[in-house]
């Protein structure tokens, strides 16, 4: 095998199928990327057997072939070259020479028939939407799963698919974020558990165009999103997903219409007071149309108040200032509804089509 290719677009590339590379296997061949040169194309894949990834780079086949490279090896090479074009040579013992200006390299590849290829999947069922969409609604509930290993469901998203909407749902066990979107067709039936790592990882490759479109195929097993150049392709997690309309209610005994920014800020503030690992909860007061927030730890005290518009009954309730922090950060609206019962229920924070959810479980508190 030989090729050319640009430094720019060849880190690129790297850079994108990493991510499907194990940062801890027992399997050598796994922590490789393949280059296959063959039919004017250059592909580089990267395949942990849960998550495979495979994108196309620009460059120019002078001989056909495959070969398997350690993959830390190889990105830290191109990482480090000069910004000009890299010609990569291997031959018929698998030796790789990796040629930039005057830099050259010569390292150990592997025989590229002994990497895992990606499952075949049958590009049947299946959606479409702009990556700008797709990459926003991740980042909107990627923040609510769980990274306990001991209950799987917890650590993907639910995607459901009915008609022209599709559900995006996360939760933690503390906290459950909900995001619809409106498709511009209608399309069978769809409801998957998609690995939070995938879905994390194609966040970071999409380009985010509002213009440029990912297909997203379903099987009984795989998930597969084309975009650009490149397929992710990533196992779905086995299981019945939690009924979570089970665990929201429209009932409220108060509601608060509450500038977004300014409690953000507020509790941003708070936080300063609150060292890590520390559990201290910001204690919200509303009566009136004031909201008054207040937090007091090892380092000092914080009182705060914010104008808002109240219906309902007073109320005294304690949060983790994280969790409200991670919901109001991905709220694009100026002004946000919030929905409390008591103390010891959860706070939904909805904007009226209820295109966002955010369930946020209260805390113990003492009162200051």
């Amino acid at each position: 095998m030989k090729l050319i290719c640009s430094k720019s677009d060849l880190l690129r590339a790297v850079n994108i199928v990493l991510k499907a590379v194990p940062s801890r296997t027992t399997m050598s061949i796994l922590e490789c990327i393949l280059i296959q040169a063959s039919s004017d194309i250059i592909k580089l894949t990267g395949n942990d057997t849960e998550l495979g990834i495979e994108t196309v780079v620009k460059g120019e086949i002078l001989e056909e072939g495959k070969i398997a490279l350690n993959a830390r090896i190889f990105s830290d090479i191109i990482r480090k070259l000069p910004d000009n074009d890299v010609t990569i040579e291997s031959n018929e013992n698998f030796n790789v020479m990796i040629v930039c200006e005057k830099a050259k390299f010569t390292i150990a590849g592997k025989a590229g028939e002994d990497f895992s290829n990606l499952p075949y999947i049958e590009k049947n069922n299946f959606i479409s939407l702009s990556q700008f969409t797709l990459k926003e609604v991740i980042q909107q509930t990627i923040f609510s799963i769980s990274d306990n290993e001991s209950n799987k469901l917890m650590t993907g998203e639910l995607i459901e698919v009915i008609d022209n909407e599709m559900k995006v749902v996360s939760l933690d066990g503390h906290r459950i974020s909900i995001r619809k979107i409106e498709l511009k067709e209608n399309y069978e039936h769809v409801k998957v558990v998609v690995p939070g790592k995938t879905l994390s990882d194609i966040s970071k490759i999409l380009t985010g165009g509002t213009e440029d479109e990912v297909h997203i195929f379903f099987t009984n097993n795989h998930i597969l999103f084309e975009f650009d150049n490149t397929i992710v392709v990533s196992r779905l997690i086995e299981g019945e997903y939690f009924k979570i309309n089970q665990m929201l209610s429209s009932d409220y005994e108060t509601k608060i219409v509450i500038n977004k920014r300014e409690m953000l800020d507020c509790i941003d503030r708070a936080t300063l007071l609150v060292k890590e690992g520390d559990k201290k909860p910001i204690i919200i007061n509303i009566k009136d149309n004031m909201m008054e927030l207040k937090i007091n730890s090892v380092v000092g005290s914080m009182d705060e108040t914010v104008d808002i518009v109240k219906e309902g009954k007073d109320i005294m309730i304690g949060f983790n200032p994280k969790f409200l922090i991670d919901a109001l950060r991905v709220i694009d609206d100026e002004k946000i509804n919030v929905y409390l019962v008591n103390p010891k229920a959860p706070c939904f924070i909805r904007d009226d089509k209820e295109s966002y959810v955010y369930l946020i479980l209260p805390v113990n508190f003492n009162t200051i």
